[in-house]
């Protein structure tokens, strides 16, 4: 893929689970590359490994997880090799997370201003007072009123949006290079998230962050994103820019997800839903995993091994025997 301007890049990421009951292949051979000052939208399915990705980026990924193989490199060096004192000191000032669910991820017994507070003194070389007053300015750079009055209240004590915003103050509080953006904008109501949203929109055009937003919601995607990787099962089966990807939608899975989508400029348009479930990542194929779903599969599909990511037309790939034909025909 185009390495221009590439901030970070993952290279062949494998993360499998090892249980009882067996492997689970939660990420199977995930490249991207995050661009200085542009957002790549990753879309898919829930369970198609798009939270583990952004784990696995941060080394953050659970027991009984392990990476298996892959490179996760940002500034030349690989993070996957980087101990953990150093992978501390890059994750949050250079590399910030914003989870899906921030009742959970904000400490329910700890002030939130203590907490924004905790993530600059751990980075900087400054005092309480200075903590105090920068944590302060990271909520009002979200949009947060009241700042002044808000850090000084408990997670439980504010509603849904408030607490996202919290959760972006701490992710921006230093100026991260690199922002992954884990379902920003799930459970809250539309305004909010078009709040969120312009937040995400002005750390990219004002720092010049490369941020991964990770979403199920197209209609975040079509707003937000730059470039799209569209996951299903563990592994990335589509990727090109924006227009190309709603425009000229090539693998079956791509196709049928947009197909799910009410569009305002064909109010009449039949929704047509994708049939059957995502498979199980405990037991993958070794063919495409979307075989049972797709309707243009064939023999090369159940007989050859899973497809790999193959460029079909300018910085426009996909992973598939059998694609939808476009213009290139």
């Amino acid at each position: 893929m185009d390495a221009d301007n590439v901030v970070l890049q993952v290279k062949d990421l494998h993360t499998h689970f090892f249980h009882r009951e067996g492997v689970t292949k939660s990420v199977n051979g995930v490249n991207l590359g995050l661009k200085q000052g542009r957002v790549l939208g990753l879309v898919g399915e829930s369970g198609s490994g798009k939270t583990m990705t952004a784990l696995s980026i941060m080394q953050l990924v659970p027991y009984p997880g392990r990476i298996v193989q892959g490179e996760v490199i940002y500034q030349g060096k690989d993070l996957l090799k980087t101990d953990k004192d150093a992978m501390r000191k890059i994750r949050g000032k250079e590399i910030s997370i914003v989870f899906q669910d921030p009742t959970t991820s904000l400490n329910p017994v700890i002030p939130v201003g203590t907490q924004i507070e905790e993530m600059l003194t751990s980075h900087l070389p400054i005092s309480k007072s200075q903590a105090r007053e920068g944590a302060i300015n990271s909520l009002r750079r979200v949009g947060m009123p009241d700042a002044e009055r808000i850090i000084s209240q408990y997670p439980f004590q504010l509603s849904g949006g408030m607490a996202q915003r919290v959760m972006l103050a701490i992710a921006l509080s230093l100026q991260p290079k690199v922002l992954i953006a884990d379902e920003p904008t799930s459970n809250l109501d539309v305004t909010l998230q078009a709040e969120i949203l312009l937040q995400l929109k002005m750390l990219k055009q004002e720092e010049k962050a490369a941020i991964l937003l990770i979403t199920h919601d197209l209609g975040v995607i079509a707003q937000m994103a730059d470039e799209v990787a569209v996951m299903y099962a563990g592994s990335i089966v589509e990727f090109g820019d924006l227009l190309t990807i709603f425009k000229r939608p090539t693998h079956p899975y791509t196709w049928a997800l947009l197909q799910a989508v009410a569009r305002l400029d064909r109010p009449d348009k039949e929704l047509t839903p994708l049939r059957g479930a995502p498979p199980s990542l405990l037991d993958l194929p070794d063919q495409c995993a979307f075989i049972p779903r797709c309707n243009k599969a064939r023999n090369e599909c159940r007989l050859g091994p899973r497809p790999p990511l193959v460029e079909i037309e300018p910085h426009h790939y996909v992973a598939c025997y059998n694609p939808i034909r476009h213009d290139w025909d």
